[in-house]
This record gives structure tokens, C-alpha cells and sequence, in this order.
């Protein structure tokens, strides 16, 4: 069988979304998945619209920015042309605080602008608070259940 491939990027400045990643990387082949994690600010949007699967894992920074890393990316990507991401199945987990009055809004920002450029949310978006992982193992197991079917 071959694997899929899957990209999977992150957005993050306390290392918490990049945690995740790793652990999406790690449950990835299981699902018949080879995953590869890049973090945002290495990427561009061509790079995103070349592929076929996108997980993307996003804190929220302050009172609901994107994190730093994920800044020009984020704005190359409601810049870019509707239909910039036909084609590509993706899922969004969000991670924040409800602390603050925009919770999780990096994570509720990349999954409008994803399916507003064209993309197929093959998951919902789980918006996480501070004790996300007691819940991200679950969604994960079936982020990645989903991408194995498309």
C-alpha cells in the first residue's frame, strides 16, 4: 500500500501547536499517512496549494492574532485568488484561551480563509482551550481517519 501524503503545518509561539503537529506526525502512519510538519514561516502558498492534504495546527496569540511565525502566511493566503486551494482536504485544530475574548480566532481564521479559497474540510475545527491534550489525541485519530478516505 502506499501512503498518502500530508501536510501538516503550524502556527504557534509557545511551542504548543508545534506539539501537536509532532504528535499528528507521529499517528499519521497508522492511517496509511506520511506526514511532514513545516512550520508556517518556511512556507508560501504555492507551497500549500500543492498539496493534497493540509492539517493545520494554530494558537492564538494575545487578543486573537495569528502567531508570529504565521503572520505572511495568513495574509498571503486571503490575498491569494479564490479557488487557490480546489482541491486540497484539509482540517484545522485550534488551540487558545478562553480567557480572552477572541478564542481561538487564528485557528477559526485559517479554516474560513481555507474553504473561502476553495479547500474541503474533510473534519470540523476543534477550538481547544488550555487543556487540549486531553483532547486532541481523539480528534486527531479522526482528522487522520478522514484523510486516509480522501
Amino acid at each position: 500500500m502506499t501512503e498518502k501524503e500530508l501536510m501538516i503545518i503550524f502556527g504557534t509561539e509557545t511551542g504548543n501547536a508545534e506539539m501537536v503537529a509532532e504528535d499528528a506526525q507521529r499517528m499519521a502512519p497508522d492511517y496509511g499517512l506520511n506526514a511532514t510538519i513545516h512550520d508556517m514561516d518556511d512556507l508560501s502558498v504555492d507551497d500549500l496549494s500543492g498539496a493534497t492534504r493540509l492539517l493545520v495546527t494554530c494558537s492564538t496569540w494575545g487578543d486573537g492574532d495569528q502567531p508570529m511565525n504565521a503572520e505572511d502566511l495568513y495574509e498571503s493566503m486571503e490575498d491569494a485568488d479564490g479557488g487557490t486551494m480546489d482541491g486540497i482536504n484539509f482540517a484545522v485544530l485550534a488551540l487558545g484561551d478562553t480567557a480572552y475574548e477572541l478564542f481561538c480566532e487564528s485557528g477559526k481564521q485559517w479554516d474560513a480563509v481555507l474553504e473561502e479559497k476553495g479547500g474541503n474540510r474533510v473534519a470540523e475545527r476543534i477550538d481547544l482551550d488550555t487543556d487540549f491534550e486531553d483532547f486532541t489525541e481523539e480528534w486527531l485519530q479522526s482528522a487522520l481517519e478522514a484523510f486516509q478516505n480522501v
